[in-house]
């Protein structure tokens, strides 16, 4: 039984997009979805289901961190059966391969967090996108004309970090910092379900430069658009 979302059973599709921020969810649910109802209200964290193109698609927030996501996730792919997840996130850029407001196809994560300790000890799993969606979602970048990337990007327990632990992974050609997709990744590994992540760089730590709270919200529109082309196109 679901706790962290009350919707009845059929009310999720079998693909979803896992925005963090539940006002996200709302935003792609009223500007790109057809006929979205919403199915979860719970602890404000917005779950909606429309279609796209005719295809059935969800948009369920997570909130911050791979402790929220895990929730989420475990409860969507568990009780609610979804085959396929696509976060759409933001990152800080660590990378001059990067620019402001660019998107990046998530191809691995990298993680500091303690999650995969409990789970893993002293080996080292690697979070890993499904091929198939990045094989897609490359394609359909490339004919969006967009400025993209693919690559790596590491999911960090800290937003604060005063130890400065971006110059190492930048130093092995991670991408972009964030706070949930390797969780994700991991969570689709033990379901056997097909995921992956499209980020948008919304403040660059080493080139500087950031965006607004607004615009996190409602204008990162090119991961919006790949991720439900990418859903249309792996159906």
């Amino acid at each position: 039984m679901s706790t962290h979302i009350n919707a009845p059973e059929g009310a999720i599709a079998p693909a979803i997009l896992l925005p963090g921020d539940p006002l996200r969810a709302k935003f792609i649910a009223e500007n790109f979805l057809e006929n979205a109802k919403c199915y979860n209200e719970v602890r404000g964290m917005y779950g909606f289901t429309g279609t796209y193109k005719g295809v059935p698609v969800s948009v369920q927030g997570t909130g911050m961190g791979q402790p929220s996501l895990s929730i989420y996730v475990t409860e969507l792919f568990k009780f609610y059966n979804v085959q396929t997840a696509i976060r759409v996130g933001t990152c800080g850029g660590v990378s001059d391969k990067v620019q402001l407001r660019d998107t990046i196809i998530v191809n691995s994560a990298c993680s500091d967090s303690c999650l995969l300790n409990q789970r893993f000890g002293a080996m080292h799993f690697a979070p890993t996108s499904d091929f198939s969606l990045v094989r897609a979602a490359d394609k359909i970048a490339a004919g969006m004309g967009i400025r993209y990337s693919v690559g790596s990007v590491t999911s960090s327990d800290f937003f604060y970090d005063k130890n400065e632990n971006w110059k190492k992974w930048a130093e092995y050609g991670v991408l972009g910092i964030e706070m949930e997709s390797a969780e994700l990744l991991t969570l689709a590994a033990e379901y056997k379900r097909k995921a992956m992540a499209i980020m948008t760089v919304s403040d660059h730590i080493l080139l500087g430069g950031a965006t607004t709270a607004e615009e996190r919200q409602t204008t990162f529109t090119n991961m919006m658009k790949l991720a439900l082309e990418t859903i249309v196109a792996t159906k």
